[in-house]
């Protein structure tokens, strides 16, 4: 049987490793689980991943979502996080994962091109994040919660973030919103209270990740 060497398109991965020509040639990496790509044995190594900027000084930024129902919005949320920089996304509970093909037409390839683990109990993800010292930051309202704009400078101390982004009618669990370290708003200027969330989720993970570097 033919083999086919791969190439795991993750910067901080790059592992190669070699299939049957007879599997799914859209496997994932073994070892971090982003996407693959086939190479030849004699490959040039300009073919590894190289990350598109200097991320000295950037904040580490990795997002969960909670219980988010519509596919096309985490296909959505896939294409953006990976715009963005996101480190990693983790897909909790009934949230769609990129086996489903209405992620992948939204997500455009991105799937293929980030990190990300389903996770049937968010509050397992929670306490992972908090022991690998994680702030756990929630995009949610409410009374405890504070703008995002305002506070960016007080959130972003030096330490990792995890962006939590809830299901679209009833937000993120309230028992994680127990154990965040922030409550997170966007303002909104008009009559509508909310935003569509892969909207909201664009416009946080962009301002964690650069909002420090705006003068």
């Amino acid at each position: 049987m033919k083999h086919q060497t791969r190439l795991c398109i993750n910067p901080d991965c790059t592992l190669r490793f070699t299939i049957p020509l007879s599997e799914n040639i859209s496997i994932r990496c073994p070892r971090c689980g982003s996407g693959t790509i086939p190479i030849d044995e004699g490959y040039d190594s300009n073919l590894i991943p190289q990350r598109k900027q200097d991320e000295s000084g950037l904040p580490t930024v990795v997002a969960v979502l909670d219980n988010i129902r519509s596919a096309l919005n985490v296909g959505a949320i896939l294409r953006t996080a990976d715009g963005a920089g996101i480190r990693k996304i983790f897909l909790c509970g009934i949230t769609p994962t990129p086996e489903n093909p209405k992620v992948v037409k939204t997500s455009l390839g991105a799937e293929n091109a980030i990190r990300w683990e389903h996770s049937w109990n968010i509050l397992e993800v929670v306490e992972q994040l908090k022991s690998e010292g994680f702030l756990i930051l929630c995009l949610e309202g409410g009374k405890r919660s504070i703008n995002l704009f305002q506070n960016i400078g007080k959130i972003l101390s030096g330490q990792p973030v995890a962006l939590f982004i809830g299901n679209e009618i009833n937000g993120i669990d309230p028992v994680v919103l127990e154990k965040a370290d922030f409550s997170v708003f966007l303002p909104m200027q008009g009559e509508k209270e909310s935003l569509n969330v892969a909207t909201a989720f664009g416009i946080a993970a962009y301002l964690l990740r650069y909002g420090k570097t705006i003068k």
